[in-house]
């Protein structure tokens, strides 16, 4: 089986205080991977180099088998970044807009109000992803950062990706909340039967969203998967 994402021998220099390494990473259709030992800097380049935004300076990232260097033009690399739902507070809500508006604003720009059939896939969307009915007419303003992680979710998923990525997700909720926020987005994701990596920092969130997690190490690049407590060294391919 070709693995959605496949990351071999990458780095690259972001300017920060070690260039970016990862000797190799590959994610299973369907799978749902954490990754441990990510700032907000490290996410962010990552997740560029994932999505085609940028190249690595050495090494190959493959999506569905084809290496992100292959991308052409413009056009070719806006459909190919299409496959990607991307949950992270640089995705930018409107804040003085409703919950159902922000959900509505992938289908459409004339959200002030929605018409009645984009207004239903924005609802659609709030019930998949756990947004109470009381709060979608609200101003995302007056929500907490629970809701607002779960309207990041819901716009992520909103033009069917293939593959989910989740940069840093759980910042800002509350430590009590962290595990059932978690919970929560692998079960939407796992239901759409598409893959999910999650890049952060946070281990109990790790631990509530994905199946497997793996821990770098960010001086070689090389990952470990965590289980029971314990680090076991994976095998360099």
């Amino acid at each position: 089986m070709t693995p959605v994402l496949e990351l071999s021998g990458v780095i690259k220099d972001y300017r920060g205080l070690r260039p970016l390494r990862i000797d190799h990473l590959a994610i299973e259709p369907g799978e749902q991977l954490a990754v441990l030992g990510f700032d907000r800097p490290s996410a962010e380049v990552l997740v560029n180099l994932i999505t085609g935004a940028t190249l690595p300076d050495r090494g190959d990232i493959r999506v569905f088998g084809r290496s992100t260097a292959a991308i052409q033009d413009s056009a070719e690399w806006m459909a190919f970044v299409d496959r990607f739902g991307l949950v992270t507070e640089r995705a930018v809500l409107l804040d003085v807009l409703s919950v159902v508006q922000n959900l509505a604003v992938p289908f459409s720009l004339d959200i002030e109000p929605p018409g009645d059939d984009v207004r239903s896939r924005a609802v659609a969307l709030a019930l998949e992803v756990g947004l109470d009915e009381a709060v979608w007419d609200r101003r995302v303003a007056d929500l907490d950062a629970i809701s607002r992680a779960k309207i990041r979710l819901g716009r992520a998923l909103a033009l069917d990706p293939a593959v989910v990525l989740f940069e840093h997700p759980s910042a800002g909720v509350p430590r009590a909340e962290i595990g059932a926020l978690g919970r929560g987005m692998r079960a939407v994701v796992e239901r759409r039967g598409v893959a999910a990596v999650t890049l952060t920092a946070d281990r109990d969130f790790a631990a509530a969203v994905a199946k497997r997690v793996l821990a770098l190490d960010p001086s070689t690049g090389h990952l470990a998967e965590s289980g029971g407590g314990w680090l076991t060294r994976l095998r360099r391919r």
